[in-house]
């Protein structure tokens, strides 16, 4: 049985209902935890605040169930808590748990000290505040500045919390496009290899035994004038790690000023696209599968390159 949800109003404020329909012999707890996806803490404080109810009646993670039991807990919504501003981002999809937007070049997804505003939080705060939701803005995944594509926001910690262990699990399918230097000689192949961090205060990651375990896959799409378009599928999620991997064996990305080939009279930032997601929906797990389309600017890099071939 799929967990549901709905939305009801309690003295003005709104709450997220998730429902479950037990199917088996277990603990209210083994139900939350495994069935669920919360975590043990989340669990500690449906306990202390009483938001977690069998048959309507609030119980303790102890409770042993029964066939049939519902299963409800209760979820008190956050407002955003960035500063809305009216960027027109390009919003994919918009549920309950999560909404998908297609991120330009250029934009932060977060505010740091050097990009405090126009950034995907701002944004995604004023889409939220003009539709009159109160939701607490959580990113699943995050992509550099200068890589434009999809990227998830969740809308309350419980599908932060489901999307990141599937994250880990490698439950989330994330494929990108990109263009690199140089012809790549295999039509696909698979790049294993560790990536670390030299110093806490590097920016800069390199290959490196002492390193994260990252997995690279990559196909050809098109050869080109001394340049190659490529699929790649991410197994893992390490910082900058396709930019790293590329470089690794020897095909930089164009336009990646810190590990690849830069020719400004091509494209002013890298050339790299997270075009595809595929993951279940947090609660009712449906697949969801979402593709960007490629931006002008990597659409004309490749048109440049095409022709001079």
């Amino acid at each position: 049985m799929k967990a549901g949800v709905n939305l009801f109003k309690k003295e003005d404020q709104k709450y997220n209902l998730i429902s479950y329909t037990n199917e088996e012999e277990l603990t209210l707890k083994e139900v939350l935890l495994d069935k669920l996806s919360f975590s043990v803490r989340s669990i500690s404080k449906m306990k202390r605040e009483q938001s977690v109810f069998v048959n309507g009646v609030f119980k303790k993670p102890s409770t042993k169930l029964k066939k049939g039991d519902l299963i409800e807990v209760k979820i008190e919504e956050e407002m955003a808590n960035f500063e809305p501003q009216n960027l027109n981002l390009n919003i994919l999809y918009d549920d309950f748990d999560i909404i998908m937007v297609n991120k330009p070049p250029f934009m932060v997804v977060h505010p740091t000290k050097s990009h405090f505003d126009n950034t995907i939080a701002n944004g995604i705060t004023y889409y939220i505040n003009e539709k009159n939701e109160n939701v607490k803005v959580r990113f699943v995944n995050r992509l550099d500045m200068n890589t434009s594509g999809l990227v998830i926001v969740a809308k309350n910690a419980y599908a932060h919390h489901t999307l990141s262990v599937d994250m880990g699990n490698n439950d989330v399918e994330k494929k990108y496009i990109t263009v690199v230097k140089g012809i790549v000689e295999n039509d696909e192949g698979t790049i294993n290899e560790p990536i670390y961090r030299p110093t806490e205060d590097s920016v800069k990651r390199v290959v490196d035994e002492r390193g994260q375990a990252s997995i690279t896959h990559y196909k050809v799409l098109e050869r080109l004038n001394d340049a190659t378009v490529l699929e790649v599928k991410l197994e893992t999620g390490r910082t900058h790690q396709i930019r790293v991997h590329m470089s690794y064996i020897g095909h930089g990305i164009i336009g990646d000023e810190l590990y690849g080939y830069v020719d400004e009279s091509l494209i002013n930032r890298q050339a790299l696209h997270a075009y595809s997601l595929s993951f279940n929906q947090p609660r009712t797990k449906e697949n969801l599968e979402f593709k960007a389309e490629l931006p002008s600017d990597i659409k004309d890099l490749i048109e440049k390159l095409r022709k001079n071939n």
